[in-house]
Order: C-alpha cells, then sequence, then structure tokens
C-alpha cells in the first residue's frame, strides 16, 4: 500500500507551492486507501465576475488531481460569502456584489468548470445552502471563536490597521465563514492560493473547534497575469478567460513575455516535470526559440478548453496575420445603412471590436487602430462609408467597411 500512497502524493503535490501538512496528508491517503473511502476536497470559488480565467484554473486542474485518483471533489460556489467580498490581499474595503449579480455569476462557473472537471464526479455546493439557516445567535457564537488580535495578524488586516484604512466588520466575518465551510462539509483536504492562507487555516481551527480533524491545507502558487507582476484578475484587465474565443486566448498567450511562458507551462499544462525541464533546457540553450515554444503552450491551451479543430484554426489565423502580415481570410463585414459619415468610435463599440467607447478611444491614442494599414490618431474622426476599408483594432480584430 505504501507505493499506492507514494503514487498518489507524487501526483498531488505536483505544482503545490505549501501545505500544511504533507504528513497528513499521507495520514489521510493511508486511511482512505485501507478503508476504500475518498477523501472530501474542497476548492471555494466567489462569483465575483462571470467568467473563470486561466488563474482559476491552477485550482482546478489540482482538483482534476484528487479527482481522477478517486477523490471526492467539492466545488464549493461562495454565492453567500460573495455577498461579503473576500478581503484577501485587499488595501481597501471591497464592494459588495448584489445576489443577483452573484447568482448570475455562478450560472457561469457551472457550466465553464466542465470544461476541466468530470460532470459526473463532481459535487457542485453553494455555501447559502447552510449560511442563510445560520440563526443570528449562531453567527455570534461563531464569532466568538476568534478574536480581533488574531484577524489583525493577517498581513491585509494588520496594514490597513497600522495605515489608519477602514476595516469594516463584515470583513473579519469572510475567514469566519470560508472555515466554517469546511466544518458543514467535513472537507479533508482545502485547496487555495498563497494568498489565501489566512482562511484556508482558519479552517483547520474551526474544525478542531467543532471536534473535527484538522483538515490538510494545500496551497498553489498564483499565477501572474498578462503584465506579468500582478496577479491574474478580471478587475485588473490582466486575464486570459478560459471562455474567451479560440483566438483571443491564442493571441492572449502569444503576448506574455517570454520569462513567464515556462511558467505558465508548469501551473497550466499536464506536462511531465522531466518534459517540461527539457523543454526549459531547450529554450535556454537556443536550440528553441521561444516563438514556437509559446506557440506550442497556446495551442495546447486552446485545444483544451476548444478543442483541436478551433487550436488549429486559431494558430493558422496567427500566423497568417502577425507571421506572414496578411489579412484573415474571414473576417466580419459591416454594410452601414445609412448615406452620412459614422463617428469611427461607435462603428468599433457596435460592431463589438472594443468593449466600450472609453476603451476606443484609448486604443486610438495608443496608434492600435489602424484603416487600411494606416494608424488613427484622430479619436473624433468620421468613417467614410462610400468607400471600402479594413479596420483593424489591436492584433487580433479585423472589420471590412461594405458600402451598400
Amino acid at each position: 500500500m505504501q507505493s499506492k500512497i507514494e503514487h498518489q502524493l507524487a501526483i498531488l503535490l505536483k505544482g503545490v507551492e505549501d501545505i500544511v501538512s504533507k504528513k497528513e496528508l499521507e495520514e489521510h491517503l493511508s486511511h482512505s486507501l485501507s478503508t476504500g473511502t475518498p477523501l472530501k476536497v474542497k476548492a471555494g470559488f466567489d462569483p465575483t465576475a462571470p467568467d473563470l480565467h486561466l488563474g482559476h484554473t491552477v485550482l482546478i486542474q489540482k482538483m482534476r488531481d484528487f479527482q481522477k485518483l478517486g477523490h471526492d471533489v467539492f466545488f464549493l460556489i461562495g454565492d453567500f460569502t460573495g455577498l461579503i467580498g473576500d478581503p484577501s490581499g485587499r488595501s481597501e474595503v471591497r464592494k459588495s456584489l448584489s445576489r443577483e449579480q452573484v447568482l448570475e455569476n455562478a450560472k457561469t462557473y457551472e457550466k465553464q468548470i466542465y470544461k476541466i472537471l468530470d460532470p459526473e464526479k463532481t459535487k457542485i455546493v453553494f455555501n447559502s445552502e447552510w449560511m442563510e439557516k445560520v440563526s443570528s445567535m449562531d453567527l455570534i457564537r461563531l464569532c466568538s471563536k476568534q478574536t480581533v488580535a488574531r484577524m489583525l495578524e493577517r498581513d491585509d488586516f494588520h496594514k490597513r490597521f497600522t495605515d489608519h484604512l477602514p476595516i469594516s466588520i463584515h470583513e473579519f466575518i469572510y475567514p469566519l465563514i470560508q472555515g466554517y465551510d469546511s466544518v458543514v462539509l467535513k472537507a479533508d483536504v482545502e485547496l487555495g492560493g498563497t494568498d489565501q492562507r489566512f482562511n484556508l487555516l482558519m479552517g483547520r481551527e474551526l474544525q478542531r473547534d467543532y471536534a473535527q480533524k484538522p483538515q490538510v491545507v494545500m496551497m498553489m502558487p498564483i499565477l501572474e497575469g498578462l503584465d506579468g507582476v500582478q496577479k491574474m484578475s478580471k478587475s485588473l484587465g490582466n486575464y486570459i478567460g478560459i471562455h474567451e474565443s479560440p483566438g483571443d486566448i491564442y493571441g492572449k498567450v502569444m503576448s506574455i513575455d517570454d520569462q513567464l511562458m515556462m511558467r505558465y507551462y508548469r501551473l497550466l499544462t499536464d506536462m511531465d516535470p522531466r518534459e517540461l525541464d527539457e523543454l526549459d533546457r531547450q529554450i535556454s540553450e537556443a536550440s528553441l526559440h521561444p516563438k514556437d515554444a509559446k506557440k506550442r503552450l497556446a495551442f495546447t491551451l486552446v485545444e483544451r478548453y476548444h478543442g483541436k479543430i478551433a487550436a488549429v484554426e486559431s494558430q493558422d489565423h496567427f500566423e497568417q496575420v502577425h507571421e506572414k502580415r496578411g489579412i484573415p481570410d474571414e473576417i466580419p463585414v459591416f454594410i452601414p445603412h445609412c448615406d452620412e459619415n459614422i463617428w469611427l468610435v461607435r462603428v468599433l463599440v457596435d460592431q463589438g471590436l472594443v468593449q466600450s467607447s472609453s476603451q476606443a478611444r484609448r486604443m486610438i491614442k495608443q496608434g492600435a487602430v489602424t484603416i487600411d494599414g494606416e494608424k488613427v490618431w484622430d479619436e473624433n474622426m468620421e468613417l467614410d462609408i462610400s468607400k471600402p476599408c479594413i479596420i483593424k483594432v489591436g492584433k487580433r480584430h479585423f472589420l471590412k467597411i461594405q458600402p451598400k
């Protein structure tokens, strides 16, 4: 049985940055194998934005590792905690979301996780199922299990306190509720990012208070966003969403810095560590060009979330546009149904090339918009719709204007 334990450990510890503790995980696995009882593995996700991004998948892939070894995986959607907002890493009070926003975002999570997890072996739970039944007295009892001094041990709370920045009382409740989720589920293992350390350990403390065996805490690295510096985040705009179009995923991966590429390989792919080391060696010795390695990474990620055909098409499109400096064979066509010139910014927004007028203005100012290969700098430009032209926004978005 020891060899089976070592086999599972080798898989489960791959990519893990910190664990509390490895010895306890071995004990859990030993008990699981000897009794045939799968471990209960929990990871929580607050639906504060509508789409999951590659940063989330670092945890979800580790959930899949447990799942493949026969353990029970609980994908916990924090529809209750999402109303509070996780204060982890925050220098200010997070704005609360409405219940409608949280529930709408939660629906997209349910659809997207099955790009990675096995739908037949995944248990989706919402913490509102039990938290809405908790009485005010029970919540007070839960709060009584920790002190303000203990809460101020959190780096973000401590910093805000010493900087005389506000800390709302409800923010103290967040880690208590996350820990209480582990009590309700009787979790054997909880997964989270390294920035979640305080919250994850709170689960261990509360489980002891409720006479349960404390969960093993496994912390995964934080994936940097496209800027290569800050944590991947929708609010920072440096993310790659797994629900984005194949072309956008491919193009965004190709835009990351070469120094970040191997980190993405290690955290986002299933490649064997030895194979990763060999790839790193080839790049370092210049026997493999970083761009070719990055194209392989982009292809792998598009294939995972959209299939092989989409990956081939995305790669062909990228090579046609960026390497051969050509225009894609198929691009959207806009036929104006009016005779007057149209404000360029309005065209960009209405045709989906940008998300807002402010983004359109910003991209024009940055020289990221061209018409027939010529950069446009005037954000007030009126587009002459009597002539056909090709508009390009950024590196990946094209639109053909076709007069009626």
